[in-house]
C-alpha cells in the first residue's frame, strides 16, 4: 500500500505544469522604421529588435506554447515545458501578418492574435476611430490574413472584444475611463447605467465579437484579451459563459495554471531593446517590497456647493500631492462635515445613504492619472449614522455597562447582524462599481471594548462560540475573557473581509490595509479593550495602518514613545514591512497644527529606526498644512531624505 501511495504521489507530481516558469508576454505592433513613424501612435517594437528578442528566447531555452498547450495542462494531462512562455498580440495590427508572422516561421513559434471586432469591420476606404484618433484601415489586418495566419497553426485568434477599446463617460464631471468596467454616465439624465444595462453591454458586445470571429475565419475564440488590461469579476464570468474561459490581463503576476480565467501577462513597452527586454524577463515576478508614502486626505476639504471652487481645490490638491512626492493617498469617500468620524452621507451614487456630492471617483481619477499616485478609498467599517426610522437604527453596538462603549462619538453598527453586515457591503460594492481605485483603508470605527458588544445578535454569536450569553460571566473567567477577546478580534477582520469580497466584485486588483490602535501595540492588554491584535491584522490585511500619534496617546515624550511603538511593532516578525505608521499633522487637544518643522524630525526618527512605511493625518491643501517644505525633503520618494 505504501508503494502504491508513493508511486500515484509520483505520478501526479509528473504532470504538475510548471506554471512558476511560465512567462505570457504582451505585444502590440511591429514595424520596420518606427523612428519615421509619425502618423500612428501604436505600441510597436521595432522588427529587428523582436527578432532579437525571438532569438534569445530560443538560445536561452524558452519553449514557445499554444493555448492548446495551456489548457493540457490545466487538465493534467501533460506538463508545460520547463521554460514556457505564451507570445500574445493585441489590436490586431497588420505589422502580425507583414513582420510578426514571418518571424514565427523562422523560430518555430505559435502566437495569440486578440482582435477588434469594430476596427475590423471599418471599410478599408475609412478610418479606424481609433481611442480618439482618425487612422488608415490599413494599418489593421485583413480577415484573409487572418485566416491565413490561424491556417497555419502558428496563430490562435483572441477577441479583444467588439468595441470596448475605448472610454465612457464616467462622472458628472467629464471623465472618460475604460468600456468594459465603467459604468457609463448619462449627462442628460443624470445617471448612471443600471447593474442589467451593464451587463447586457459587455454581454452583448463579447458575443458579437465571437460570433464574427466565428463567422469571418470558421474559429470561435477561446481567449477574451481585456482593452487596457481592465476586467473585473463580473465580465471574466460573462466571458466564461460565452465561450472564452481564458482572458489576459496586463498585471505582472504569476500564472496559476488552474485559474486561466486573469492570466496576466508581461507588457513590452514601445521601442523595447534587447536589454530592456533581458532586464523584464530576468526580473519578472521578482519580489519588490516599494516603501509606501501616505497622505491621508479628506474629501470634505475639497467639496464644495459652487463646482467652480470645487475644481479650484481639486486642482490645489493635486498640485500639492505632486509636489510632495508620496505615492499613495488614502482618500475619504464619506461625509463627515461634524467631524464626529460617523457617516452621515456619501460621495459616491449608492443604495443606502444620501449623496453629499458624486465626487470620490473625479478625485480618485484624477489623482491616478495626474499625480501617478495609488488611491485606497477611505470608509467606515461600522460607523454609519442611520435616522431613526431606519430599520437597521437600532441594530447598534451596545455596552453591558453603560458609559463603557469606549469613544462615544462613534455610533456603530453590531457586527453580528447579518442585516447590516449587507447594508454595509452594499456602500462598499456601489463604490466598486462607481470609481476605480487601488486599495481599501478600513477606518478606525472597527473596535469593541471589553463591555461590548451585548446586542442580542452578539449574545446569540457568543452561545455558538460556546461562550455564556453574558458578558459578566465572560468577563469573571480569565479564560473565557482571553477567549472572547480573540473571537472578537477575529470577528470584526472577518466582517472586512466580507466587505473587501464584496468591493472585488468590480475591483478586483485592490489591496486592504486597516487603522489600528496604537495603545493596542504599546499595551498588550488593551488588545481586550479595543478587540484588536496585530497577528489577526497580519493575517487579513495588507498593511496595518497604525496611528503613530504622540499627542493624542498624550505621550510626555513623542519622539521617545515614537521610538518605543516602532521597537514594538519591529520586534514581531513580519510586521515592519506590512505597517504604515500614520503621524497626526494636528494636535486635536487644542485643534493646533502641529510644526511641519516637528512633524519633519518625527518621520526622520521614523527612517532611522528602520521603518519603511509612514505618512500623516491630515492634510489640509487649502492651507498648506503641513508645510511642504518642512516635510517634503524628508516624505518625498523622489528626492534623497535628510537626515534629521
Amino acid at each position: 500500500m505504501l508503494y502504491q501511495f508513493w508511486v500515484t504521489v509520483f505520478l501526479v507530481l509528473a504532470v504538475l505544469p510548471a506554471s512558476a516558469e511560465l512567462i505570457v508576454l504582451s505585444y502590440h505592433e511591429a514595424d520596420h522604421a518606427l523612428d519615421r513613424r509619425e502618423d500612428f501612435n501604436a505600441m510597436a517594437v521595432e522588427t529587428t529588435e523582436l527578432a532579437k528578442q525571438f532569438s534569445w528566447l530560443k538560445e536561452h531555452g524558452y519553449v514557445s506554447i499554444k493555448i492548446d498547450d495551456l489548457l493540457a495542462a490545466q487538465r493534467g494531462e501533460r506538463p508545460l515545458p520547463e521554460k514556457a512562455v505564451l507570445l500574445t498580440f493585441d489590436d490586431g495590427y497588420r505589422g502580425m501578418y507583414k513582420q510578426v508572422y514571418p518571424l514565427l516561421k523562422v523560430f518555430d513559434f505559435h502566437a495569440v492574435l486578440a482582435v477588434v471586432g469594430r476596427w475590423q469591420e471599418t471599410p478599408l476606404a475609412r478610418d479606424v476611430l481609433y481611442g480618439s484618433e482618425l487612422v488608415p484601415r490599413n494599418y489593421f489586418l485583413r480577415w484573409r490574413e487572418i485566416r491565413e495566419m490561424i491556417k497555419s497553426g502558428r496563430v490562435e485568434i483572441a477577441s479583444h472584444s467588439y468595441d470596448l477599446h475605448h472610454g465612457v463617460l464616467a462622472n458628472p464631471q467629464g471623465n472618460v475611463q475604460p468600456a468594459a468596467v465603467t459604468r457609463r454616465y448619462n449627462a442628460k439624465t443624470g445617471r448612471y447605467e443600471s447593474d442589467a444595462r451593464y451587463r447586457k453591454r459587455i454581454r452583448t458586445d463579447l458575443q458579437r465579437n465571437s460570433d464574427l470571429i466565428a463567422r469571418k475565419t470558421g474559429v470561435r475564440p477561446r481567449v477574451l484579451v481585456w482593452p487596457y488590461g481592465a476586467y473585473n469579476r463580473v465580465t471574466v464570468d460573462i466571458a466564461r459563459e460565452v465561450g472564452m474561459p481564458i482572458t489576459l490581463t496586463l498585471e505582472d503576476k504569476r500564472v496559476d495554471i488552474h485559474n486561466l480565467g486573469t492570466v496576466g501577462r508581461l507588457l513590452i513597452g514601445h521601442g523595447s531593446n534587447l536589454e530592456n527586454f533581458i532586464w523584464q524577463i530576468n526580473n519578472h515576478n521578482k519580489p519588490h517590497i516599494e516603501p509606501v508614502r501616505v497622505m491621508h486626505l479628506d474629501l470634505d476639504y475639497v467639496y464644495d456647493p459652487d463646482p467652480r471652487q470645487q475644481e479650484k481645490n481639486l486642482d490645489n490638491l493635486l498640485d500639492r500631492v505632486k509636489e510632495m512626492g508620496v505615492n499613495t493617498v488614502y482618500l475619504q469617500a464619506f461625509a463627515d462635515p461634524d467631524g464626529d468620524g460617523n457617516t452621515d452621507a456619501l460621495y459616491f451614487p449608492n443604495r443606502h445613504l444620501p449623496v453629499r456630492a458624486d465626487l470620490f471617483n473625479r478625485v480618485a481619477w484624477q489623482l491616478r492619472t495626474r499625480t501617478e499616485v495609488k488611491v485606497y478609498a477611505w470608509l467606515p467599517v461600522l460607523a454609519y449614522d442611520l435616522p431613526p426610522e431606519h430599520p437597521l437604527a437600532k441594530a447598534r453596538v451596545v455596552a453591558s455597562v453603560q458609559g463603557k462603549s469606549g469613544m462615544e462619538s462613534y455610533r456603530r453598527l453590531s457586527p453580528f447582524n447579518q442585516k447590516a453586515l449587507r447594508f454595509v457591503g452594499d456602500i462598499y460594492e456601489d463604490l466598486a462599481k462607481h470609481a476605480h481605485f487601488d486599495g481599501l483603508i478600513f477606518h478606525d470605527d472597527a473596535y469593541l471594548s471589553d463591555f461590548e458588544d451585548a446586542s442580542p445578535w452578539a449574545l446569540e454569536i457568543y452561545r455558538q462560540w460556546e461562550l455564556p450569553g453574558d458578558i459578566e460571566a465572560i468577563r469573571n473567567d480569565p479564560e473565557l475573557f482571553r477567549r472572547w477577546s480573540l473571537r472578537k478580534s477575529e470577528a470584526l477582520a472577518e466582517w472586512t473581509d466580507v466587505l473587501t469580497e464584496r468591493t472585488r466584485l468590480y475591483q478586483p486588483r485592490i489591496k486592504t490595509a486597516r487603522n489600528m490602535y496604537a495603545a493596542v501595540i504599546m499595551n498588550p492588554e488593551s488588545e481586550n479593550w479595543f478587540a484588536q491584535s496585530m497577528a489577526v491584522f497580519l493575517k487579513h490585511y495588507d498593511y496595518t495602518a497604525v496611528m503613530a500619534m504622540p499627542y493624542m496617546e498624550n505621550a510626555k515624550n513623542p519622539q521617545a514613545w515614537l521610538k518605543e511603538l516602532v521597537s514594538r511593532v519591529a520586534a514581531i516578525p513580519g510586521a515592519l514591512d506590512k505597517t504604515v505608521f500614520e503621524l497626526q499633522s494636528v494636535d486635536w487637544r487644542s485643534s493646533k497644527p502641529v510644526d511641519g518643522a516637528t512633524l519633519a524630525q518625527q518621520m526622520g526618527l521614523l527612517l532611522r529606526n528602520g521603518v519603511i512605511n509612514f505618512g500623516y493625518y491630515p492634510d489640509d491643501f487649502i492651507q498648506g498644512r503641513p508645510a511642504l517644505e518642512a516635510i517634503r525633503p524628508v516624505i518625498s520618494l523622489k528626492i534623497t531624505p535628510k537626515e534629521n
